[in-house]
């Protein structure tokens, strides 16, 4: 139940009737422009989280909370 290279012609040429050639050039070149700001900003991000990462390895401190009041202990 495949779609055939007529169907598809067809298909294909209405869409270009109903929206013209200027507009579907310009929906293409807006999801291209939008794709790659995409992913440019998934790299952006990946930088950003492996220097977050980094930074947080080098301040981890070590330490024990303890209570002295017995008092606050049962509350």
């Amino acid at each position: 139940m495949g779609f055939s290279i007529w169907q598809l012609a067809i298909v294909l040429g209405i869409v270009i009737l109903l929206f013209g050639t200027k507009k579907l050039r310009n929906i293409g070149g807006d999801m291209g422009s939008a794709i790659n700001s995409f992913k440019k900003a998934m790299k952006d991000g990946e930088k950003d989280a492996d220097k977050t990462l980094e930074t947080k390895d080098s301040n981890v401190i070590d330490a024990e909370v303890t209570s002295k009041n017995k008092d606050q202990d049962k509350a």
